[in-house]
């Protein structure tokens, strides 16, 4: 019985370490943009909808070509941003005009 409760009580205690690490990576939407903005000149590069189990997220990618640095966000429907990656040389590439003429 006391093992059991001591494996128990490790378990919760080690689950219960894990949530503020990633909460240092989320924040309200505006104060995320506010210091992407400041910060490192990042603007919205595109974006879209992403469904998860509970409902849906936004996924943004903020770049700068000044700095070239670039930041992923996930936003959930309480307005929480979290930063999922973030780099540098960010660059950004021009889709190819088709050939003309008939294919061969």
């Amino acid at each position: 019985m006391f093992k059991r409760l001591l494996g128990m009580a490790l378990v919760f205690g080690m689950a219960a370490t894990g949530p503020p690490a990633l909460a240092q990576n989320c924040a309200l939407r505006a104060d995320v943009i506010a210091k992407l903005q400041q910060i490192y000149s990042e603007e919205l590069a595109f974006g879209g909808l992403q469904n998860t189990r509970g409902g849906q997220t936004v996924m943004e990618v903020w770049a700068s070509r000044e700095s070239g640095t670039y930041t992923v966000l996930m936003t959930h429907a309480n307005g929480i941003s979290c930063i999922v990656a973030a780099g540098t040389d960010f660059f950004e590439v021009t889709p190819r005009a088709p050939a003309e003429g008939a294919p061969s």
